[in-house]
């Protein structure tokens, strides 16, 4: 690894998000789980969540259509797979987060209206079905995007762009970009994963702990 990628490593990882996340619910088409990724990279997210589709796994999502299109942010945004959107958002909604749902209802507010400098999950529905009704219920809030044309409703990573970056400028004007929000601990513990991919796995399994880097980002012996 060369000083210049460790410092860029570092430079990212001081800007990550960990209180800001998305949860995909059953998004089914690959190229809209990647570009969703993409964005999560591009705002500083540090982790998502998804339920694959009905009788599906997220490995579907790992060949070519979701690298090509992800722009290779899957290495640097981690997709935890969960099995039951209702679960994820009480198991997110127990560690602290809001759950906003993009879902039109009764309760629906303009995602601009929305607080993202707290704790925030955004939960994303499958283009055709959206968010399921219990999930989208569970949740701490419902938001739409106003529409004003003919369509009724965005591409799902589009509208999942949009509302992450409402969360950016929120959160730039709150100064949460401007300190590391990982412990030193985190974010070292993640420059050596990011710097060192084909190494870490090799000390996981041996449930030891990573080595040192110094300034220039090289193994300290």
């Amino acid at each position: 690894m060369t000083p210049e990628r460790y410092a860029k490593i570092l430079r990212v990882l001081s800007r990550r998000q960990p209180t800001l996340t998305v949860l995909m619910d059953q998004v089914n088409k690959p190229h809209n789980l990647s570009a969703i990724v993409r964005t999560c990279d591009a705002v500083g997210v540090l982790e998502a969540y998804a339920v694959p589709p009905k009788g599906g796994v997220l490995a579907e999502f790992e060949g070519h259509t979701y690298e090509a299109t992800s722009g290779s942010a899957h290495k640097w945004v981690a997709v935890q797979q969960r099995p039951d959107a209702l679960e994820a958002v009480r198991e997110l909604q127990g560690r602290g987060f809001q759950v906003l749902a993009t879902h039109l209802s009764h309760r629906s507010v303009d995602y601009r209206e929305a607080d993202y400098a707290r704790p925030t999950c955004v939960l994303l529905g499958a283009e055709k079905w959206g968010v399921g009704d219990e999930a989208a219920s569970a949740a701490d809030g419902n938001i739409v995007i106003p529409m004003f044309g003919m369509v009724q409703s965005l591409n799902v990573s589009v509208a999942a762009a949009t509302i992450l970056f409402e969360a950016q400028r929120q959160r730039l004007a709150a100064g949460m970009y401007d300190a590391p929000q990982l412990s030193p601990g985190e974010l070292g513990r993640r420059a050596f994963e990011w710097g060192y991919p084909d190494l870490a796995p090799a000390y996981r399994e041996r449930g030891e702990p990573y080595p040192a880097l110094d300034e220039q980002g090289q193994i300290v012996a």
